[in-house]
Formats: C-alpha cells, sequence, structure tokens
C-alpha cells in the first residue's frame, strides 16, 4: 500500500491504473478507522482493480464550536488497518493541499442539505461535506464510492451532487456496523465514558422501538421518543423522513428513514433506520439502493 500526500501523486498513480485498464473504487473517510470503515474498503475491495481510501478531517464542514481539534486521530493505526484490508492507495493529504491558499469555492445543496444536520450544525457543514467530496471525485475519478449508511443525509446530499453535476461516479451506500449491544460504530465512540456508552445504546433501541411500531400500526415517532426518554436523552431531532427527499411524512406509504441525533454526555452521536414501504420495516442491515441511476 501506498502513502501519497500530494494530488499530483495520486492522479499519476490513477493515470497508470487507467492506462491498464483498471477499475478504480474510492472511500472517502475521516480516519480513526473501525469497523464501519473496514466494511467499506473489504466492499471496494471486492469490485475494483485499484482501492483508493481518503484519510482527510475535513476543516471545512465544522464550526468554530464543534470537535475539529479533538477528533480522534491515528494515521499509523489507520494505515495498517487499510493495508490489512487490501488497501492500494492511502491518500492522506495536509489541509492546505485540499484548501490552498486563496481557495474561494463551495458547493451548497439547496433543500436537502438544510434540515436535520444541516439545521441543528449550519449550512456550512454540508458545503463543507459536497465541496471536499466533489475534489475527491476531481482528483480520484473513480468508477464508485463508498459511504456509510449511518450517514444518510450525507449519502443523499453526495448523491444530489452527482446527479446536479453530471459527474461520473456510482455512490453506493452499505449497511450500518453496529456494535453487539446495538449502537452504531462512530469514530465519536472513544469519547463516551462508560455511563455514556451505555445510555447511547438507547438510540438504536429507540430506531428498533420505532421499526417496531410500524409492524404494529401504532404511531413510530412517539414510540421512539418513549425509549429515549427512559435515558433521559433529549434529541436534537427524531423525526420520520421520506427516504429520497427528506421531506418530512406521517406515514410509510414508501421508504422512508427514521432518524435521530443528541448529544449523550458532551458526544454527539446520529443514526437511522430506514423503513421499507409500504407496511414491512427494513431490518437493521439494510441500506440505501446503491445509486446505480444516480451517475
Amino acid at each position: 500500500m501506498r502513502i501519497l500526500r500530494t494530488i499530483a501523486e495520486v492522479r499519476s498513480a490513477i493515470r497508470e491504473a487507467r492506462a491498464d485498464g483498471q477499475t478504480v473504487g474510492l472511500v472517502p473517510t475521516m480516519g480513526a478507522f473501525h469497523e464501519g470503515h473496514l466494511s467499506l474498503m473489504r466492499e471496494a475491495r471486492a469490485h475494483h482493480d485499484l482501492v483508493v481510501v481518503s484519510l482527510f478531517v475535513n476543516p471545512t464542514q465544522f464550526a468554530p464550536n464543534e470537535d475539529l481539534s479533538t477528533y480522534p486521530r491515528d494515521e499509523a493505526r489507520d494505515a495498517e488497518l487499510a493495508k490489512a484490508e487490501g488497501v492500494d492507495i492511502l491518500f492522506a493529504p495536509e489541509p492546505a493541499e485540499i484548501y490552498p491558499e486563496g481557495f474561494a469555492t463551495s458547493i451548497h445543496v439547496a433543500g436537502i442539505s438544510e434540515v436535520l444536520d444541516g439545521a441543528i450544525r449550519g449550512a456550512h457543514h454540508f458545503d463543507g461535506v459536497a465541496t471536499v467530496v466533489t475534489k475527491l471525485f476531481g482528483i480520484v475519478r473513480p468508477d464508485a464510492a463508498y459511504f456509510g449508511q449511518k450517514d444518510a443525509q450525507q449519502v443523499l446530499v453526495v448523491r444530489r451532487v452527482v446527479r446536479d453535476l453530471d459527474l461520473d461516479v456510482r455512490i453506493v451506500a452499505c449497511p450500518i456496523v453496529r456494535e453487539a449491544d446495538g449502537l452504531a460504530m462512530s469514530s465519536r465512540n472513544v469519547h463516551l465514558d462508560a455511563d455514556a456508552r451505555e445510555r447511547a445504546t438507547a438510540l438504536s433501541r429507540a430506531l428498533d422501538a420505532g421499526a417496531a411500531a410500524l409492524r404494529s400500526g401504532d404511531p413510530i415517532v412517539p414510540a421512539a421518543r418513549a425509549v429515549l426518554a427512559e435515558s433521559g436523552i433529549d434529541p436534537e431531532y427524531l423525526e420520520l423522513r421520506d427516504a429520497e427527499t427528506l421531506e418530512p411524512v406521517t406515514r410509510v406509504d414508501r421508504d422512508a428513514l427514521l432518524l435521530v441525533a443528541a448529544r449523550v454526555g458532551t458526544t454527539r452521536l446520529i443514526d437511522n433506520h430506514l423503513l421499507r414501504g409500504p407496511y414491512a420495516p427494513a431490518s437493521a442491515t439494510a441500506s440505501l439502493p446503491d445509486g446505480k441511476d444516480d451517475a
């Protein structure tokens, strides 16, 4: 595995691969790898000749009051894990390589980026995501890019960028990977103390309760909210939204997302369940469609 730091190095490697007729898969990450990241790498490895993983804690998607400075970083560990998964290139640039002096461009996706996490964290968040992902697509020019379903809104934002800008890349959403007790794997989980770690399982249990309510014909959101309340968690949001548009819905007449964000202790966590329309909920391993028609 090669660790590359510059755009020029990555482009040279991609040109060589393309000259040999190789396909390219990209896994964009901010590092601090866990099993969720590794599952994306395995999926890319199974379908492409060359696998590129980007490791870049993107400063433009963090507000001044957010956790950029404390976001977990361990490049040496991440590199060993990526190498063990058969990754070919780890692209680990410095911020100045991605955002050189005078950088003045930002991509804003109206609508779906302005609700849920966009409303809570601010417009900068998904503007930063959309901009850096578009840059990575331009640098790597992958056939497909792999994202985790835990960040469902991010997946939808990226798909809209790909569709609207006619980018030739397929967006693949892979199932959420969970701990044995149901907690969705996240790099931020390392910040949970023992008490917060136990309470955090209420997020997945709340989503399970919402799915069970759908099966029984009971109100979905109140069932989920009750589980959070039992653990003393007041969510930033707990909402049922259309799985493609993120418009609010009250019934699961088509695929819908039950999404939650909450602070547990000092750590902000997100999670979601995809509920299949018209009435059958998805399993815990379900993910958004792979986006074959999005590019």
